[in-house]
């Protein structure tokens, strides 16, 4: 029987990482739990033609500006930033909204990780919107992985790492997991018991500083696992949904 090596899979805890890990021919899933990678899976599901992440306020309004039937959009520091069109609720981004349109999209955390990730085979958002979705293509493509946690401000965070963590507990005996974060990421997610994940983060400086803006639902949705059955991935400069068999 011929031996296959399994593929590496490692966790970035925060941007500020990020610059020790090789992304080469790496898949890099970015994950920014609350809120840009969930909100990026909810307009995409709903039918949104694409969503061009954008580092810059400023870059967001120029582009806007340029693409017909565009919608832009973000936040800085969890609100909504003045001059762009809407925020970054997966709320807003029913299919009466967004069908049809392009999401340009720039945030605190999420879309500045994203734009940091050099050469890599592929990008993928990942959330707990689209969790299962994200194993299995991740399993079936048998490549190095890299969980990319966008934290928060490079600061860690415990729903990124959470994210992580349950994608880890997937994938253990897929890949060879020589990388202490992904087992602390593991473990964190393993003292849930698996579920009921908003209870276990309500201590965490996110929640508390999010549920304070009044936004307990965006809170309880972003952690709510499969709502989205989608594989959002970087194509060119914009992310788009792929289908795969």
């Amino acid at each position: 029987m011929m031996f296959v090596e399994k593929p590496d899979l490692e966790v970035c805890l925060s941007p500020a990482l990020l610059h020790l890990y090789n992304t080469q021919n790496t898949i890099v899933v970015i994950i920014d739990i609350f809120r840009a990678t969930s909100t990026i899976t909810t307009a995409l599901h709903n039918g949104a033609t694409s969503v061009i992440p954008i580092a810059s306020v400023k870059d967001c309004i120029e582009l806007g500006n340029t693409i017909p039937n565009s919608i832009t959009a973000g936040e800085r520091d969890g609100k909504i930033v003045e001059g762009l069109m809407m925020g970054n609720s997966p709320f807003e981004y029913s299919e009466n909204v967004i069908q049809n349109k392009t999401l340009i999209l720039t945030t605190t955390n999420g879309t500045r990780l994203l734009h940091m990730v050099q050469n890599p085979y592929q990008i993928v958002i990942g959330s707990f919107l689209n969790l299962s979705i994200v194993c299995n293509y991740l399993i079936s493509q048998n490549k190095k992985v890299i969980l990319g946690c966008a934290s928060w401000k490079d600061k860690f965070n415990l729903e990124d790492t959470l994210f992580a963590g349950a994608v880890v507990n997937n994938l253990r005996s897929h890949f060879n997991i020589n990388c202490d974060s992904a087992r602390a990421a593991r473990h964190l997610y393993l003292s849930t018991g698996g579920a009921h994940f908003l209870e276990f983060l309500k201590d965490s400086s996110h929640y508390k500083r999010l549920s304070g803006f009044g936004l307990l639902k965006d809170l309880e949705y972003c952690t709510t696992p499969d709502l989205h059955p989608v594989l959002p991935v970087l194509i060119g400069n914009e992310i788009k949904l792929l289908h795969y068999s």
